[in-house]
């Protein structure tokens, strides 16, 4: 049977250029596809390139003043070998677990380079904080407490930095971490009250840490995040028990995903925040500016890729099955927040030079309807034995998928 033709007048994906083709086949780190995929071993695996890491950060420090600290947030991508690439080029890292808290230490990371937070720690975890010597981001009454008997009995004054919960949120984020009730941080008006409290029960104050949304891709309501972030702890400072030291104002920033998405433009985030660190240098003295991203600095580095098992049509309708699925990539799937689904960018990788020449759906070998890498896309041609990628896929991937969901193997992660 023949299959169906792709559809034609659809948006687009934003090209997905960072990584360049050599004779048909996709390029990781300088290598064809088929032969890294050979020198892991077997398929389904993650691949991260080391070189779009580093250019990644490179654009960032360009585009950004250079007083604004650049910290990573490790739950995109947690991942040992790519946490010990970044730790040297990157000014800190932020942790959401101990067992994060433990990955960044095996890396090297200063330990004062180091933020924890997270609106559910245990206090076994706060203690091994307190022990460790990083920034403890305080999220709830509670762990004043917890940290007061740490302190007394470590002998050490915990570093703390309060998290902001603002009564605004960001505009066109893909998910919103503030404004009206959240579990993320302190509200606003609840502020003062806990400042007074570490004040008396003497922790080290450091700052504060706003975070209002992730994925945005519109580089206009980042700038009004940002300015509104830093005009709030701007008043809350006031009632702080020493000054502030570290402004957190978080990240946000986006990358794109599915059809008609465009890339972030820097430019006018790099001179917003060239205004405020200018005003901070008046307003907070003592405080260096952090920006906190995650997927912006790993998500285009990495891809997903999966070997076609087999080639079925279903009345009329094209299935690749592969080895592949949302027990290893659950975001790509679309069952990680999204409420309609949409197909991340996707192709043949060992194929690339093939003209989309016709319409497939990428499934995988799990006995559930929700099991799909790509619905109807217009794909090159693909033969048993093939390489699907999903791009995009450095960010969000195996560290959150169910990995032990009907008992296949785990997917494999490299850094090329």
């Amino acid at each position: 049977m023949t299959p169906p033709q792709p559809a034609s007048a659809k948006p687009t994906h934003a090209s997905m250029a960072q990584f360049p083709v050599a004779h048909g086949e996709l390029l990781v780190g300088g290598l064809p596809l088929a032969r890294l995929a050979a020198r892991v071993g077997r398929t389904p695996f993650y691949a991260c390139d080391r070189g779009l890491l580093t250019q990644r950060v490179a654009e960032l420090r360009a585009a950004l003043p250079a007083g604004v600290k650049l910290h990573y947030a490790m739950k995109a991508n947690p991942m040992p070998a790519v946490v010990g690439h970044l730790t040297g080029q990157v000014d800190g890292l932020d942790v959401a677990s101990a067992g994060e808290l433990q990955i960044a230490l095996d890396a090297g990371t200063d330990p004062r380079a180091i933020s924890f937070a997270g609106p559910g720690k245990t206090a076994a975890e706060l203690r091994q904080a307190v022990a460790a010597g990083i920034l403890i981001n305080l999220e709830s009454f509670r762990e004043v407490g917890i940290l007061t008997a740490a302190s007394a009995e470590l002998g050490l004054p915990a570093r703390v930095a309060v998290r902001v919960n603002p009564n605004f949120e960001l505009k066109s984020s893909g998910m919103k971490m503030s404004g009206g009730p959240k579990p993320f941080g302190v509200d606003a008006e609840a502020v003062p009250e806990l400042l007074a409290e570490i004040g008396r029960a003497g922790l080290a104050f450091e700052g504060f840490h706003l975070f209002a949304g992730s994925q945005n891709l519109k580089a206009d309501a980042l700038v009004e995040a940002q300015r509104q972030c830093f005009d709030l702890a701007v008043r809350l400072a006031e009632r702080a028990p020493a000054p502030v030291q570290c402004l957190n104002l978080g990240g946000g920033f986006g990358i794109p995903y599915f059809p008609g998405e465009q890339r972030l433009d820097l430019t006018p985030i790099g001179a917003n925040l060239a205004i405020l660190q200018a005003e901070a240098e008046q307003r907070l003295p003592r405080a260096e500016l952090v920006i906190e991203l995650g997927r912006y600095l790993v998500g285009e580095a990495g891809l997903y890729v999966c070997r076609v098992l087999d080639r079925k049509i279903s009345r009329g309708h094209l299935f690749l099955v592969t080895d592949g699925g949302l027990h290893h990539h659950l975001s790509a799937s679309g069952n990680f927040g999204q409420v309609i689904r949409k197909n991340y960018p996707v192709a043949i990788g060992n194929r690339m030079q093939s003209e989309p020449g016709e319409t497939a759906s990428v499934v995988g070998p799990l006995c559930t309807p929700l099991d799909r890498l790509a619905d109807r896309m217009p794909l090159g041609h693909a033969e048993v034995g093939d390489l699907v990628v999903i791009f995009q896929s450095g960010a969000y991937g195996a560290s959150a998928s169910p990995q032990g969901f009907l008992g296949h193997p785990p997917v494999i992660e490299v850094l090329v």
